[in-house]
């Protein structure tokens, strides 16, 4: 199947659309400051810090989620050599998550890909931490449907989480399994429970990310930012919208390679497109690449 073949695309917010490590890291900084001769690597810090979460969502699942930042914070300085935090320090650590600052390609993916999907947030955090966000580095955009681990009582890995989703976008949009993507950076978080479910996946990679990486990757599509995956949508579309123009099979078997070459290239535009020298003239075969259309397969 295509990218095109999908109605809805389920969002992972934080690592995928929202720099949750850089908006950790400077949340942490009035610790940090507090003994700046201990100077622990980002990469300790967030390891640190994936550990901690995890362990505590297992525990109080239906915990908040700035609480589990709140609960999570003393640990995290202990583990890291840091001086205890005050209570009220821990508390603005939780309350940072409306301040995390989005990826700079996201805003405008978002908006591309919205004029073909319904967009769908599925995210561990809770509705008020949510609402800030989206008010704030994700400028307002309008999903389609949100829901939080506050609203399901679980936190993703959980099969619960995405039982739940499928459930409620097919009561209220009328889409099946197979025509959802869930779309993410985590693979611990998002692909690895995506797939036991049977649930199709586009990987986020964002080159650097630490947390929620796991030995084995799974995956149905790689893309490095959001920004590519809408590119390789729009090149998918446009191709799909040459090969209505040109007809089927038939039609094509009028055309020679050269022709089919120039002709569509010019209509592909900034697309890549690696036409068939067969004289067969199957070419109506589509399938995406990253950033790239091939035909005639």
């Amino acid at each position: 199947m295509s990218l095109s073949s999908y109605r809805l695309l389920t969002f992972d917010v934080y690592g995928t659309l929202v720099d949750w490590e850089s908006g950790i890291i400077a949340a942490l900084q009035p610790s940090l400051q507090k003994n700046p001769a201990n100077n622990p690597t980002r990469s300790q810090i967030l390891h640190a810090y994936h550990v901690l979460e995890k362990d505590q969502q297992s525990k109080t699942p239906s915990m908040l989620y700035h609480e589990v930042l709140a609960t999570i914070h003393a640990p995290l300085c202990r583990d890291l050599d840091l001086p205890p935090p005050t209570e009220q320090e821990s508390k603005a650590f939780g309350e940072s998550i409306g301040f995390w600052p989005a990826f700079p390609d996201t805003v405008a993916a978002l908006r591309r890909l919205k004029k073909k999907y319904k967009l769908v947030v599925l995210s561990n955090v809770d509705k008020e931490s949510f609402a800030k966000t989206n008010a704030g580095s994700l400028e307002g955009f309008e999903f389609d449907l949100v829901l939080t681990a506050q609203d399901i009582g679980s936190y993703k890995p959980d099969l619960r989480n995405f039982e739940y989703m499928l459930s409620a976008v097919k009561k209220k949009f009328g889409v099946e399994k197979d025509q959802v993507l869930q779309t993410a950076q985590s693979q611990f978080h998002d692909h690895q429970p995506a797939k036991k479910v049977g649930i199709k996946s586009v990987w986020i990679v964002r080159p650097g990310a630490i947390m929620g990486n796991v030995e084995e990757n799974v995956f149905d599509w790689k893309f490095e930012t959001l920004g590519e995956m809408a590119d390789a949508v729009e090149s998918e579309a446009a191709a799909l919208s040459v090969i209505m123009k040109y007809g089927s099979k038939q039609q094509g078997s009028e055309l020679d390679t050269q022709r089919r070459w120039e002709e569509l290239s010019g209509e592909l535009g900034n697309a890549l497109l690696i036409v068939s020298t067969e004289t067969d003239p199957g070419w109506t075969g589509i399938r995406p690449g990253i950033g790239n259309i091939i035909l005639g397969e």
